[in-house]
């Protein structure tokens, strides 16, 4: 196995270090990014001449493509992985223009602009990897995470064109969607000041997340999930898409098979607007 360059975003905590780490574990070399470099001394100390730590703020392009220039020159990108995002708990009505709009610049168009900016050195070499992590909410959306799911739908459309798009080109890609991981990001998310007619929909999943303490709803363990995605980024053998927890596979089969319910039960309306 040839050692591989991954370029982690959002690395400093969570997923992001569990990926950078066991990539490290594997003998790959590692550029990692974080809004601020600092933040990812523990790692570049446990890595030592394998890791290039790089500040890298989503919201602000200059700073992507300096990274992304910075890894290229360092020894290329073998492999992308998207994984810094933001969340948002509050109803649809509650949203605040200010945060919606920073969740999809950071969820979103960093997102976008950071595959922009690598796709080119990977059609160069004729071969790359590119995980997106999406979530398990961006296949199903429930009440008090309308925006945040409305940034990982964005991600899949993404995600899917892409990977037709850059297949003949040598480049594989792939949507994690994910359930709960035991990351500690809820005391993470942004708020908004509530609305008590939601009291009963946004603030009932609120209140469950944000009183898990046992981690029930968080039964996936990141090093575990790490694990899998180095495996398959060296073997190159991958779906499109990957359910990751049982949790989320239970949820997203469950939506899906809802789905085409209710698509088949209205399906006479929808063959009713072809010209006679």
């Amino acid at each position: 196995m040839s050692r591989q360059t991954w370029f982690i975003t959002g690395a400093s905590s969570g997923l992001g270090a569990a990926i950078a780490k066991a990539a490290l574990r594997a003998g790959h070399r590692v550029a990692a990014t974080a809004r601020d470099s600092a933040r990812l001394s523990r790692l570049a100390e446990a890595g030592g001449e394998r890791v290039l730590a790089l500040s890298m703020d989503l919201t602000v392009p200059d700073q992507i493509e300096a990274a992304v220039a910075a890894a290229e020159s360092w020894n290329g990108i073998d492999v992308l992985v998207n994984n810094a995002a933001l969340g948002y708990l509050a109803a649809v009505e509650e949203g605040e223009d200010t945060k919606i709009r920073t969740l999809f610049e950071t969820n979103v168009f960093g997102l976008a602009h950071t595959i922009r900016a690598a796709l080119p050195g990977m059609r160069r070499r004729g071969a790359g990897t590119i995980i997106n992590v999406s979530s398990f909410n961006g296949v199903v959306a429930m009440p008090s995470l309308g925006y945040y799911s409305a940034t990982k739908f964005a991600v899949e459309g993404l995600t899917e064109a892409l990977a037709q798009e850059v297949a003949p080109l040598g480049i594989k890609v792939l949507a994690v969607e994910p359930g709960g991981i035991r990351t500690g990001i809820v005391e993470r998310n942004l708020r908004s000041p509530p609305i008590d007619a939601y009291r009963e929909t946004a603030h009932a999943i609120i209140d469950l997340l944000e009183n898990d303490r046992d981690g029930t709803l968080a039964p996936s363990d990141p090093d575990r999930i790490a694990d899998i995605l180095v495996r398959l980024a060296e073997t190159g053998e991958m779906p499109r898409r990957l359910i990751v927890g049982a949790d989320a596979w239970a949820g997203i089969t469950s939506a899906l098979d809802a789905r085409r319910a209710e698509y088949e039960a209205w399906k006479d309306l929808a063959h009713a607007t072809s010209f006679a």
